[in-house]
């Protein structure tokens, strides 16, 4: 069993410091392990050091996803880029390293082990915080199985049981200017093999009727690639589709909440700057989002999508998908530097986390009371208890 954390920013801004910040720690069934509180103070440094390695990250270009035209290389310096790096990182950490927020860092420390899994949860509507590479914080250099995620501090639980025999995916393909897309579908096909995925490239008309789905069976993964944009405070956002003409998320509003109350369960956005994107499908309780919080280059975005389905369809759970993917992309970062600063999952906390089993109908999304009689998989050997249908860790189908 492993570990949910919530760190909640209640009251503050960077510039005059966090007067009231909340950690909560709860097991994966929701009990309660304990709530420490703490200040933090300010660190006007903080979002400044951010700014400036954003517009340096930035001038990098390299066939990036962020608009429906090709980047321009201006006057991009890996060393400097570098160094902003380091210096965000260390403020960050020396931040978190405060006095006043002492109360919070011990008790996380005290009640978290390092061997865990850990779905931590940075919840605030501070559009600085939420743009901060959090996954750089010391914590998570101890914590293997820790990935973080933002949450909007409002939520609300969608009841949207699964009606559907089969993973259905709904696979959005926008414009491809000076980017290639056709490796997202491959991977998609050859990752996903046992799901139904439906390949669309819409017009700026059809994008809402290919969400809402004219058959009524409502689709369990929302998949897009291609150019997308946020506003520079990260609380709207865009996508260019066919012919680069683009379209408002606020515009799909109610395609989306349609799709959602149908039991759309994840949204992947395989896009740039897609934090605004994530805002507005808060909003609308989506249960799991993830996007790109930067411009990402092709390349990036292709070997991300690569790695998390890997992940995810053999049994890990989101969150480790996640993080293993994103760690994956160290491999790159010699070419593409900070690519493992760009995945985010941003997560509606009334809502488990899906997992691949879940959305195949081979595992409930609640484990079942361990007071029950157990029984072995003839296959691979794994206690399951006993009146499951399926094996828990290989999914083949138990004998009754």
């Amino acid at each position: 069993m492993g570990k949910i954390v919530v760190l909640s920013f209640i009251a503050g801004d960077c510039q005059q410091g966090f007067q009231h910040v909340r950690l909560e720690i709860k097991e994966d069934n929701q009990r309660l392990v304990g709530t420490f509180t703490g200040k933090l103070p300010a660190a006007p440094q903080i979002p400044q050091l951010y700014n400036t390695w954003q517009s340096k990250y930035r001038q990098m270009g390299s066939m990036l996803r962020i608009e429906a035209k090709p980047t321009q290389v201006t006057n991009f310096s890996r060393r400097d880029l570098e160094a902003d790096s380091d210096a965000l990182k260390q403020q960050l950490n020396d931040w978190l390293k405060s006095p006043e927020f002492y109360p919070a860092n011990a008790g996380l420390l005290r009640n978290v082990k390092p061997d865990e899994e850990v779905r931590f949860i940075i919840q605030t509507e501070d559009s600085h915080l939420r743009r901060l590479p959090w996954h750089l914080w010391e914590f998570f250099d101890h914590h293997l199985k820790a990935e973080v995620a933002l949450s909007s501090p409002v939520c609300q639980r969608q009841n949207s049981p699964k009606t559907r025999n089969k993973v259905r995916v709904l696979a959005i393909i926008g414009d491809s200017t000076g980017i290639k897309l056709e490796r997202d579908q491959r991977e998609l096909e050859e990752k996903l093999p046992e799901a139904e995925i439906v390949f669309v490239e819409p017009e700026e008309t059809d994008v809402s009727l290919v969400i809402r789905d004219s058959r009524g069976l409502g689709w369990d993964i929302l998949f897009f690639a291609g150019h997308s944009v946020s506003e520079p405070d990260a609380t709207t956002g865009k996508l260019f589709i066919k012919n680069g003409k683009s379209v408002e998320i606020g515009d799909l509003k109610f395609a989306l909440r349609k799709a959602i109350g149908r039991g759309l369960k994840l949204a992947i956005f395989n896009s740039c700057d897609g934090l605004g994107i994530a805002n507005q499908l808060a909003d609308l309780n989506m249960p799991q989002i993830i996007v790109m919080r930067e411009p990402v280059p092709d390349m990036v975005a292709q070997e991300f999508l690569k790695y998390f389905l890997e992940a995810f369809a053999r049994g890990e759970s989101l969150y480790l998908a996640v993080r293993e993917a994103r760690e994956r992309l160290e491999s790159v970062q010699r070419e593409f530097p900070c690519a493992t600063w760009l995945p985010v999952i941003c997560q509606n906390l009334a809502e488990e986390p899906v997992s691949w089993q879940e959305l195949c109908g081979l595992k409930s999304a609640v484990a079942p009371p361990s007071s029950k009689m157990k029984t072995y998989c003839q296959y691979c050997g794994s206690e399951n208890v006993a009146d499951v249908m399926f094996c828990e860790t290989c999914g083949s189908q138990l004998r009754k």
